[in-house]
């Protein structure tokens, strides 16, 4: 299938992937300077942003979109490109390095890692997201002019809505409500567990302190999962943390795809 994917700079492939409801241009704040030191590949997932839904009656699980992945790869000849990945992106990016389809992989705030009671907290507030999507865009650009009104309604995803452009939340907003992928990928979300081990590659995590949708909890089991792994903590930043911080989760991308083995967890804290 025809996968939209914005592609920039030069060096060692980087495949961007984001998470549910969201489009490409989620890594908008931080491609220019990664950019500078990777091929960057960032792409809409299968049913979100402007990327066609999956064929009728293909399921929204980990085998079939990282099918989708690895053809679009080899369509691209990539072989074997460092990954990484936001929320589901994140999940899809482990799962992909896990079967041996990247070189390293950076998982920001991770889906995959959730109890049952957690994966239905989740659901429940991106639902309650979705449905607040549908507010007429003038009304929710009136609304978004107030700070306050701004995190309430974009922060249970950004640790600073405040820092992104009216024009992109709306843009954010309006991709949500329109992906036709969201409900058969919460439906598929109860089975959409991270149980490799991803043992023959680098691999970072980094988990935002501020990340209200994914909790902390769910860092600290990824951590156990993953013992081997860089973990870092992203500080003031929210689930999706490339607008909260380009700086920071640049480097932590650059420093997660130099294809250098996995160094002993940074020290920090979730406070």
């Amino acid at each position: 299938m025809d996968i939209v994917f914005e592609r920039r700079g030069d060096g060692p492939p980087l495949l961007l992937m984001h998470g549910i409801g969201h489009r490409w241009q989620a890594w908008e704040p931080v491609i220019d300077l990664l950019a500078k030191e990777r091929d960057v590949i960032a792409v809409d997932l299968p049913g979100f942003g402007a990327s066609p839904p999956l064929p009728p009656g293909t399921p929204y699980d980990l085998d079939s979109v990282i099918t989708v992945l690895r053809e679009f790869t080899e369509r691209l000849g990539l072989d074997r490109p460092h990954v990484a990945g936001n929320s589901l992106g994140g999940l899809f990016a482990l799962e992909a390095a896990d079967r041996g389809l990247a070189r390293s992989v950076t998982a920001l705030s991770p889906a995959g890692f959730f109890t049952p009671l957690e994966l239905r907290y989740a659901a429940l507030v991106l639902r309650a997201c979705r449905l607040g999507a549908g507010v007429p865009a003038a009304t929710m650009r009136l609304l978004a002019r107030s700070p306050r009104l701004r995190t309430l309604m974009f922060g249970m995803l950004y640790g600073r809505p405040d820092l992104i452009a009216i024009d992109t939340l709306l843009a954010d907003a309006a991709a949500l409500r329109g992906a036709t992928g969201f409900e058969p990928t919460l439906r598929a979300g109860r089975r959409s567990t991270f149980r490799g081990k991803v043992q023959d590659v680098p691999v970072t995590i980094a988990w935002g302190t501020r990340d209200r949708l994914l909790r902390a909890g769910q860092a600290v089991r990824a951590q156990q999962t993953l013992p081997h792994a860089r973990f870092v903590w992203l500080q003031g930043c929210g689930h999706v943390p490339m607008s909260d911080d380009p700086q920071v989760v640049a480097r932590v991308l650059l420093e997660g795809s130099s294809g250098q083995p996995a160094e002993v967890p940074l020290e920090g804290s979730a406070g």
